[in-house]
Formats: C-alpha cells, structure tokens, sequence
C-alpha cells in the first residue's frame, strides 16, 4: 500500500498551508542563491575557503550574536501567539541600513554589524513563530527560532529521501528536546548546561557557514551592486521563508501530529522517475 494511502485527511486549508510550507522550506539554498545573486557558480561558494583570521573573526562573530540576541529579540515582543502579520519588510529594512553601514568597513565592520543583524534575523523569526501561535515563554518555541538558522533549503547535491528539511531538523531533535527542559527549568540566560552549550555549538557552527558564504560572495571582484545592504536583504528574506515553513509546520503538527504531518510533507513530493524505466 502506498504511504499516502495513510495520510490522515488534512482539512484543505491545512493541506495547502502544508504545501505551501514544504514550497518555501526545500527552495533553494543560501549558497544558491548567493550565487545567483553574484554570478558565481554554487561550487565556488561552497569551495572557497576563507583566511584564517577571517574565518575566526566568523566564528567568534556569530557565537557571540547568538548568545545574547534571540533574549533581547523576544523581549520586545511578548510571549503570547499574536494574529498580526510579521511585519516582515520592516525588519528587512533595517538589515539593509546594518548591512549598508557594516559593508563599508569591511571585515572590520563584521564584528560590529553581525550581533545587530543576528538581532534583527531572529527578531524577524521570533515574531513569524508569534504569528503562527507559538508562545515565546515557551522553551521549545524559543529554541525553535535558533532552528531555524540551521536551514538552508535543498542544494544541488540533495538527492536522498532524507535530505532537506526533516533531516535538519532530525540533527539537531535531541538536543533541542534536551535544552529546553534545561531551559524550562533555569532559563534561557543560564547557558551552562551540557546540552544547551552543545544546541549553541552546533547552530553556531551551521550558521557560521551561512556567514562564511557572505563573505566569500562579497570577496568576489565581480559582485558589484551587490553590496553588503543587498546581501543582507537576501539573507533576512530567506530565514524569513525558512520561519514561514518552519513554524506552520510546527502548527500543523500540534493539530495533527508529527508522525501525519510528515507523512502528508512527503506525499507532497514529486515523483522520482524510475531510472530503471525502459
């Protein structure tokens, strides 16, 4: 029996949510679109290596954003699910004024740009996750946000049933179940214990290679126009489509399940031609 002949019956309003989520959540990924944006073939971003110094500067750049930006982020918010629409041109706005003002320095202007743009970025995400009845005083829904920065949309070298964004999501599952009963229990400010030190670990890392792309893209002669203002536009909008797929999930699942949802997200998934076929 086919898999979709288990699919518990989605209302269609859910369905087409759900389609439209898996539409934004496997779109093309950062490196892609960068490259498109530049001229530069996807491989070129993928490959190239950045110095040393400015790879740490990267890293350091980002783990310190991330440790003290999604708190700062959710506090001007509120916790309750909120039914206004993100105001997602608002905050892609004022990543064009960082990245305009960060862009003209630099490297050096990095370190002082990339904790504001992180800022907004997860300010954007948290907000999406309001809109889509997450509360913020919820652990798990904060951690969620931080997800999110560890998606990056199907590449061109995604050919497995387990790629894209259920197999993100399976990477990080444990840990994230782990640091929010920590959080739930100490905080989110309380950053010493194993499992939420190991989430931020590992979203830094992922999101980190997001940056290192950035930046490599901007170290192309021929990139022109596409100014670090321009740059930031891109990546403000692409975590906001991430947020917009990611949390509408979230939202079909608390309905549904996990266990429907993702047998409804992958029935929506084009056929594989059999390459066997004559």
């Amino acid at each position: 029996m086919p898999s979709h002949a288990l699919v518990p019956a989605l209302s269609p309003r859910d369905l087409a949510d759900l389609r439209q989520a898996r539409a934004l959540l496997e779109s093309p990924g950062i490196a892609a679109q960068l490259a498109n944006l530049v001229g530069a073939p996807v491989e070129y971003l993928l490959a190239h290596r950045l110095p040393p110094r400015a790879t740490r500067l990267v890293n350091s750049a980002v783990r310190a954003a991330l440790h003290r930006s999604l708190r700062l982020a959710a506090a001007t918010l509120g916790d309750a699910p909120h039914a206004r629409a993100p105001r997602t041109r608002l905050h892609t706005a004022a990543v064009v004024a960082t990245g305009a003002a960060g862009g003209a320095f630099g490297m050096l202007g990095l370190a002082a740009e990339l904790p504001v743009t992180t800022t907004l970025i997860l300010r954007s995400i948290a907000e999406v996750a309001r809109s889509e009845g997450e509360r913020l005083d919820d652990p798990a829904a904060l951690l969620a946000c931080f997800e999110v920065l560890t998606m990056g949309g199907r590449s061109r070298r995604d050919d497995g049933a387990e790629s894209g964004y259920f197999a993100a999501r399976a990477v990080l599952a444990q840990q994230i179940a782990a640091a929010a009963e920590y959080v739930a229990a100490h905080g989110l400010m309380s950053s010493g214990a194993p499992a939420l030190v190991q989430v931020m670990a590992s979203v830094s890392s992922r999101f980190s290679i997001k940056i290192g792309h950035k930046v490599a893209a901007q170290s192309i002669p021929a990139i022109g126009a596409a100014s670090g203002a321009t740059l930031n536009a891109l990546f403000m909008r692409h975590f906001q489509r991430m947020a917009q797929g990611h949390f509408a999930v979230r939202r079909l699942e608390r309905r549904y399940g996990r266990d429907a949802v993702r047998l409804a997200y992958d029935a929506l998934a084009p056929a594989v031609p059999d390459s066997r076929a004559a």
